[in-house]
């Protein structure tokens, strides 16, 4: 009896294994149909960032006080050096949503596109999960596709290099999961018609407050903004942002283990709230 409960056991489990890799296969395939504006949507904000306020203006009369990078140097390094890992975060957080948040307005829409999906022989949480780690590979090409930019356009040096494989690996690792989760979270939540807005509502602020354009530890240098820099820690962005600080750069950042805590708390957090809310508007 207790051999055919395990053959049982193991069946499914090899059924459930096709069938989140036939979804994969799908997802990939559906994506090199469409690589070209992938690559378009990953580089575009990074490239003209970088362009402006890194190449421009460093070059323009008086740039050292135009330009975001004056008074970056005594950290570390110019103002290329603080963006490189923020504008990695940024790719990571939007292609997330991205592969995530933005299919699941069509597929939640009228069309219902998703019981497309959910028929196949997978639970419903498993289905979620593919599109969590379907977008994490696509953030990860993203982060990838940032680096060359944001190490070779600025004008001045880039101070970067990997001080840890295995922690660069597990930030890597565990932002691009987290940006997947966000986008669950935000595709289950918000009404398709709505999902335009939250870009402006809830994308924009916490990018802007997550430490991409500035060090963490640099909001705890002057009194008058000390709260800022513990009200930010709501924010799952600086975790991302911070943890590609610690691991390319040698500015000041939080420390190691405070960095993967946030990164595991969140994932937890928003994947248990999208997957839940997945699951409800599935059966809804």
């Amino acid at each position: 009896m207790g051999e055919m409960v395990e053959r049982g056991r193991d069946g499914r489990l090899s059924i459930y294994s096709r069938a989140f890799l036939g979804l994969m296969r799908r997802d990939l395939c559906v994506l090199s149909r469409e690589i070209a504006p992938f690559l378009i949507r990953v580089a575009m904000n990074p490239l003209l960032f970088l362009f402006v306020f890194t190449y421009v203006m460093p070059h323009m009369n008086s740039g050292a006080a135009l330009s975001p990078a004056a008074g970056m140097s005594a950290s570390g390094g110019g103002f290329g050096t603080v963006l490189l890992p923020g504008l990695m975060a940024v790719a990571i957080m939007f292609s997330g949503i991205a592969a995530v948040a933005l299919p699941l307005a069509q597929e939640f829409g009228i069309t219902r596109e998703i019981d497309d999906r959910v028929m196949c022989p997978l639970p419903i949480a498993a289905v979620a999960a593919e599109k969590i780690v379907f977008s994490a590979l696509q953030s990860i090409i993203a982060a990838a596709l940032v680096f060359p930019l944001a190490y070779y356009i600025p004008s001045t040096p880039v101070l970067a290099h990997v001080n840890s494989w295995p922690f660069m690996i597990a930030v890597l690792l565990l932002a691009s999961l987290l940006a997947g989760a966000l986008g669950l979270t935000i595709g289950t939540s918000v009404q398709p018609k709505q999902i335009g807005l939250i870009f402006g509502v809830v994308v924009v602020p916490i990018t802007f407050l997550g430490c991409v354009y500035y060090p963490w530890a640099a909001l705890g240098h002057d009194p008058h903004i000390k709260w800022l820099q513990i009200a930010v820690l709501i924010n799952p962005i600086v975790y991302m942002s911070e943890g590609l600080r610690a691991a390319l750069t040698p500015l000041e950042h939080m420390k190691e283990g405070y960095i993967l805590l946030g990164l595991v708390v969140f994932l937890f957090l928003l994947t248990s709230v999208g997957m839940k809310g997945f699951a409800r508007r599935v059966v809804s």
